[in-house]
């Protein structure tokens, strides 16, 4: 799984808007979700643990690089991440009481084709803003 990162807009902004910590976050949620799809049923709920908190954390930190850069996009930006993260609440839930079906099938046809889509859309986009930003 290929993620496009944001180095070359962070080589332009000034400290307090570059992306780094979102790009690490990018890459090692791309990692998880590969590792979530290769994973054996003993292994699936505790990485999917890691990837809830990890996406938690992503929210975060994109949200606050979209607020320091005043991005317009931002309603419909984080409402995408919202949405996802609902998801992967909901199905926590049931992991939690055995079902690892439906949560194994949202990773690998749900969230990784997501992601993909997202980073080449939404988070170009917020790329491209930024580099505006840094001019």
């Amino acid at each position: 799984m290929r993620a496009a990162l944001h180095a070359e807009a962070a080589q332009a902004l000034p400290p307090s808007l570059e992306p780094s910590c979102v790009d690490a976050t990018h890459q090692a949620l791309a990692e998880l979700i590969e590792g979530l799809i290769q994973a054996d049923s003993t292994a699936f709920p505790s990485r999917f643990q890691a990837l809830l908190a990890l996406m938690r954390l992503h929210i975060a930190e994109e949200g606050g690089l979209m607020r320091a850069s005043r991005y317009p996009g931002i309603a419909e930006h984080e409402g995408e991440h919202h949405r996802v993260l609902g998801e992967l609440v909901q199905l926590n839930l049931s992991l939690k009481r055995g079902r690892i079906a439906l949560a194994r099938a949202y990773v690998k046809d749900g969230l990784a084709p997501w992601f993909d889509l997202h980073m080449a859309t939404m988070d170009a986009a917020l790329t491209a803003h930024l580099e505006r930003r840094a001019g």
